[in-house]
């Protein structure tokens, strides 16, 4: 069992690779004349260093003799247990430090690489992200078109495939409660997570005025207290498993698909992804009708394949007692008048009912899921 937290081989800091890293930055002219630790009395040559303390260089570049502090973060529980973590918190110090009056200036961003080599970051205005390109057609249109033509055996398949597939990248847990906490804060609190999506919903809004959503918050927060008792279930999670981030490929035989756009750290509660892909059946099945919400037909079966197929392969009944605060997230998204704007409005009142039953439920029953949308 892995912990949750990072585990890399220490990062070391040598006066040779600091000084290749000034050349970068001042210029080819620039050398180390002292090296220490702040706080220490005296130089300490050309050691190595750890990074539990910032660093004073003392160096010369173009003819003048300059000082500076290079300062590494820990990791630690409070949100920074992954390099990104920290990395966000060094690029906005960097960014913004010569605009506040009396503070310290940057004098360069910079990281360290799989060999401890350091380089320079150069004004960076925007980051990117080259991925490679897999063939596939994005799994919701298999969804309208199950609509549209009905589900094939196929289709069912598909469905049981992904559950098998959470089902085993789900096995794989970790040890960290401080990391399942953060996960647990985050899905309240964070500003793509349930708070953040209840202030970008239409305010007030007469399909769900003010007081239904303070009482939902309320709701969620007694759930965050319950999931106290859960922080054995960290385990590896996608984060965003839904259907417009599903590629699957062929028409028939064995299922095959690949997965886009990870999202939100590389373990949290499985829950999270279940509920994610779960509720995207309930949505396209409540999408094809014209009357009240029900979830019933080719939808029903795909929702209850995935379901029995996800039980089946993990034993994971526990999964029941804290799925809901996950359901209300989701729901929130699909729910939105920003993001499916073209909802029929007893379909997004559905979707909206069943956020606010589901937490009433100390067991979610996937079987009765209609109960939570009348």
């Amino acid at each position: 069992m892995r912990t949750g937290t990072e585990e890399k081989t220490p990062l070391r800091m040598s006066s040779a690779g600091i000084q290749a890293y000034l050349r970068q930055v001042f210029g080819e002219d620039a050398r180390v004349t002292w090296l220490g630790e702040i706080g220490q009395p005296g130089a300490q040559g050309m050691k190595d260093f750890g990074y539990g303390k910032p660093l004073r260089i003392e160096f010369t570049a173009a003819g003048k003799r300059r000082a500076a502090v290079l300062s590494v973060m820990r990791g630690d529980k409070y949100g920074h247990q992954y390099y990104w973590d920290r990395a966000a918190i060094l690029m906005f110090q960097h960014e913004t430090a010569a605009r506040l009056p009396r503070h310290v200036r940057s004098l360069g961003l910079g990281y360290f690489d799989a060999q401890d080599r350091m380089h320079a970051v150069s004004q960076p205005k925007e980051f990117f992200l080259l991925t490679e390109f897999v063939e596939g057609r994005d799994y919701y249109l298999d969804l309208e078109r199950v609509g549209r033509e009905g589900a094939r055996e196929a289709d069912l398949e598909m469905a049981r495939s992904f559950a098998a597939w959470l089902a085993e990248i789900h096995a794989e847990k970790a040890s960290d409660a401080d990391l399942y906490l953060r996960r647990v804060r985050n899905l309240l609190g964070a500003s793509e997570c349930i708070m953040g999506l209840v202030d970008a919903y239409p305010h007030p809004w007469p399909l769900f005025p003010p007081e239904r959503f303070q009482a939902l918050e309320r709701r969620v927060v007694d759930w965050r207290w319950k999931l106290r008792r859960y922080v054995h279930r960290l385990s590896v999670v996608h984060g965003d498993f839904h259907p417009w981030n599903v590629l699957v490929r062929g028409a028939g035989g064995a299922p095959d698909f690949s997965v886009l756009d990870r999202s939100r750290g590389e373990f949290g509660e499985p829950a999270d992804d279940v509920a994610t892909m779960s509720l995207n059946f309930v949505l396209f099945g409540l999408s094809n009708q014209t009357g009240a919400p029900r979830l019933e037909g080719d939808f029903e079966r795909l929702h209850a394949a995935f379901w029995e197929t996800y039980l089946e392969r993990t034993g994971d009944e526990e999964i029941l007692e804290v799925i809901a605060p996950f359901y209300v997230f989701r729901g929130l998204v699909i729910a939105s008048p920003q993001w499916y704007p073209r909802h029929p409005e007893p379909v997004r009142a559905g979707l909206l009912h069943f956020m606010e039953r589901v937490l009433e439920d100390e067991r979610f029953d996937w079987r009765g899921v209609n109960k939570y949308l009348s």
